[in-house]
């Protein structure tokens, strides 16, 4: 009996990433469960995605598929691997795109605990490999960018470079030549596979290198393994780094290149190459900056608000929420730390993740995007330490349950994170049910504006172009916020025509630097170019194409945000004027006293309303609005006193409350959509109803 169970050791290791990539995906499915029977989070019969970049892909694969893009320079091709992948997958599964791209991040995303697993099977230790994975597959940061729905390039993010590193290690290990040449092919697999990897690349290029030089500069295959890693790193053409890799792999590997001096000499020109024409440092910098600058955009002349200090991802962190990101807690992240510096103390070879952790670790002032990159190691060392320090347990079955048990204490709290993080879908279905009325009555050369945080499902639903999205989101976003803020109808007009045929007749440059000639001769007064448009005698440009503005009710939520782009000075990056935006849907009536929270009430009996710095003004305006059945807003407004600059508005159908005061009262957004006041010689509303409005512009 126990000579047949012999006979099945050889499989233990593909039983163990078996198992462990089930229960990666299994968990991961827990978000198809709990939204399962949710039909507003359903379209053409399957769920969609949770997360907008998503569609920027999937526009991608949609385009090679039928080539429906065609006047939308911004959808992404086949130069990008997910793009590509994902068409491929589209051509040879019996699936929709709208089923691939759904759980396509798990599918990926759970292949990392094949490389953990095996770098276990290097020391022979291979459950303590697949308890890693476990842990590593799910752990908080890795599973938010990899669950079902997220559908991003992220799922690639991770798993080549801890493939590459279990190359690197089993190459430096087993003195394996040809570990190194797989190393470098993955190397190629991510610059194509993941966009953003560059820097990446650079760090475990670098650390390599390093390794090499601190410790094994004596060793026969130095040189080879030097030069192979900084050829697949190179800033050239892949398919000529390809060739370059395989035909130095036949020479260095047949010994074809024997000599010292002239290893030393390709060794030494390869990593100048490398660091010198990948502009290796500058990369690094520049992608650190990226993440650490805020605040207003002092490169250019006129003086932009920056876009990474709006987002979450780009600020620095709570250290609990650093440390749950990375280990599920702060205790588990402590204790992988300490296991770290074990394992690198006993096997320095770990010091080959010591990029990726760096990198993990630069979240805590980065953002907190970056934790994911630290998961691995963190997984691995916190494990390695429950494997340590039940070393003293003799009986093998007593030590291999606490283990066990360690383990399921530091998936616990991930698990729970999973089980509560009910991420919902970019759009609800009536929302995309706009954007696919839109196409029905559009052309595929028309532009559609909005906020960049809606302009890729814009592409893949309407199939319309837009001026900003979720990856040109600079200069332009002034332009946008202007138009959506404005106090001026005619100015919002106008702008936007102006803005749409400049982009396309200046082969789509930034609209802003080129219309307000930014750091250039004669670069024009932008307010003085604001007013012009509100009361001058402008002369449009020829109208080549429709013109849409979407303007949804979830945008309320971030309408402070949007109007913080345009309400800057742009000769000097100060704050052109106060505004005023306040919504709850939480709000009771207590003898006429409605408390709006945050301290703000309103005295409905004198009209009063009071902050919570006890500063109290008559109201201007008290406005009800309430949603008709058939799509359109009914109005009854009330004037209390026309000196106050204060007005409140009761969304009677949304149960909302909004204190707004008059800049942002006659904004274009709260005009058009919360109001539907808008004139009629300038806008069309086309597609109305509660979840957002669409208008046609007629200039």
């Amino acid at each position: 009996m126990i000579e047949k169970l012999k006979k099945y050791e050889k499989y233990d290791i593909y039983i163990y990433i078996l198992l462990a990539y089930l229960f990666s995906i299994a968990i991961r499915m827990i978000w198809v469960y709990q939204f399962n029977s949710m039909d507003s989070f359903y379209w053409d019969n399957q769920l969609m995605i949770n997360t907008n970049d998503g569609y920027f892909w999937a526009s991608g694969a949609q385009n090679l598929a039928n080539g429906i893009y065609e006047n939308n320079p911004r959808v992404p091709g086949a130069e990008y691997g997910i793009v590509y992948f994902t068409y491929i997958l589209t051509q040879i599964l019996p699936f929709s795109i709208e089923t691939i791209t759904l759980y396509l991040p798990a599918v990926i995303s759970s292949l990392i605990v094949i490389p953990i697993i095996l770098i276990s099977k290097l020391y022979n230790r291979i459950f303590l490999g697949f308890f890693a994975g476990l842990i590593v597959s799910i752990t908080w940061s890795y599973y938010n960018r990899t669950m079902v729905g997220y559908y991003d390039s992220d799922f690639f993010a991770l798993v080549f470079p801890v493939f590459i590193t279990y190359f690197l290690m089993r190459g430096v290990i087993q003195e394996d030549f040809k570990s190194i040449f797989i190393a470098s092919l993955f190397i190629l697999g991510y610059f194509y596979g993941y966009d953003a990897s560059i820097s990446v690349i650079y760090a475990m290029g670098i650390g390599f290198i390093g390794y090499m030089i601190l410790f094994l500069r004596d060793k026969e295959y130095f040189y080879d393994y030097i030069i192979l890693i900084s050829v697949s790193m190179f800033n050239i053409d892949w398919r000529l780094r390809l060739v370059l890799v395989i035909l130095l792999f036949i020479l260095l590997y047949k010994k074809r290149v024997d000599d010292k001096r002239v290893l030393l000499f390709l060794s030494t020109v390869a990593i100048l190459i490398f660091f010198y024409f990948g502009n290796v440092f500058g990369v690094i910098l520049s992608k650190v900056n990226t993440y650490v600058e805020t605040g207003v955009d002092t490169h250019s002349s006129l003086e932009f608000f920056q876009v990474h200090q709006t987002i979450r991802e780009a600020g620095k962190i709570p250290f609990d929420t650093f440390a749950n990101r990375i280990s599920g807690s702060i205790s588990t992240f402590i204790l992988s730390m300490i296991g770290y510096l074990l394992l690198i103390y006993r096997r320095k070879e770990f010091l080959l993740f010591l990029p990726l952790l760096g990198i993990g670790l630069f979240a805590y002032m980065g953002g907190l995007r970056f934790t994911v990159y630290a998961v691995p190691i963190a997984g691995i060392s916190l494990v390695y330490l429950f494997y340590v320090v039940t070393k003293s347990i003799d009986d093998i079955k007593i030590r291999y349950t606490t283990i066990t048990l360690f383990v399921a204490f530091a998936l616990y709290p991930n698990i729970k994170h999973i089980i509560g993080y009910q991420v919902p879908t970019v759009f609800n279905k009536t929302e995309v049910g706009v954007l696919n009325k839109l196409k029905s009555i559009s052309t595929t050369k028309d532009y559609t504006l909005a906020w960049w945080d809606y302009g890729y499902p814009i592409w893949y639903y309407s199939n319309t172009n837009t001026l900003i999205d979720g990856g040109k989101h600079h200069h332009d976003n002034f332009i946008i916020s202007e138009i959506l803020t404005t106090s001026s109808q005619i100015e919002a007009a106008r702008l936007s025509r102006i803005a749409v045929e400049t982009y396309v007749d200046s082969n789509y440059s930034t609209v802003a630097d080129t219309l307000f000639k930014n750091g250039k001769k004669g670069q024009l007064n932008v307010n003085n170019y604001l007013e012009e448009l509100k009361f001058g005698d402008i002369k449009l440009p020829k109208k080549t194409r429709d013109i849409y503005l979407f303007l949804p009710y979830r945008m309320m939520n971030i309408l402070p945000t949007v109007s913080i782009f345009s309400n800057l000075d742009l000769d000097t990056g100060k704050e052109k004027k106060k505004l005023l935006f306040y919504q709850t849907r939480n709000f009771s009536n207590k003898g006429g006293i409605i408390n709006l929270g945050r301290g703000i009430q309103f005295n409905s009996t004198n009209n009063t309303i009071t902050f919570g710095n006890g500063q109290s003004t008559k109201l201007k305006y008290f406005i009800a609005t309430q949603m008709m059945k058939n799509g359109r807003t009914q109005l009854q407004t009330k004037l209390v006193n026309k000196n106050s600059q204060i007005s409140l508005i009761y969304m009677k159908s949304y149960g909302s409350m909004i204190v707004v005061n008059d800049a942002m009262l006659s904004s274009t957004y709260i005009r058009l959509f919360v109001l539907e006041n808008y004139d009629k010689n300038l806008f069309e509303l086309v597609i109305s109803n509660p979840y957002a409005k669409v208008y046609k512009l007629k200039i």
